[in-house]
């Protein structure tokens, strides 16, 4: 399984956010410091926000912020909701599956096993449990500097 870029940035934005929950983030210092262009994280953080796991201010003194405590942000909410509409493989599609095994197929039975199972264990992992006694992601995610 490959996690999408979309998820991936996500991941990024809640870890920001959670290591400098004191204070509103602005996209433009995540993007340079997570490595990510200001236009896909622009729309990675407008679903996040629309997921209720961030909170948007606008203006001046704008940013943006963890919606709840990282304690309550669960990694598997967060990658079933975000990877959800990827079908794993061609058989999982609604459409353009062209398969003539599917109806017959073991693999997707133990491939949707496969990822329930994956999806189960990262629901036992909070953002807080990510981010808290970590001081090498401190220092990678505390401006000032950042790399």
């Amino acid at each position: 399984m490959r996690i999408t870029k979309r998820t991936n940035i996500a991941i990024r934005v809640l870890m920001y956010c959670a290591m400098n929950d004191e204070r509103l983030v602005t996209k433009h210092e995540i993007a340079k410091c997570c490595n990510a262009s200001e236009n896909h994280l622009a729309q990675v953080v407008n679903q996040l926000a629309q997921l209720g796991y961030l909170r948007t201010q606008r203006g001046r003194n704008g940013g943006l912020g963890l919606a709840r405590p990282a304690s309550q942000i669960r990694i598997g909410s967060v990658f079933r909701t975000l990877e959800a509409p990827v079908p794993i493989a061609e058989c999982f599609a609604d459409t353009d599956n062209t398969c003539p095994l599917t109806e017959a197929c073991r693999l997707r039975l133990a491939l949707t096993d496969a990822i329930e199972t994956f999806f189960a264990h990262l629901d036992e992992i909070t953002l807080d449990a990510l981010v808290c006694d970590n001081p090498a992601l401190a220092a990678l995610l505390s401006p000032p500097p950042c790399r």
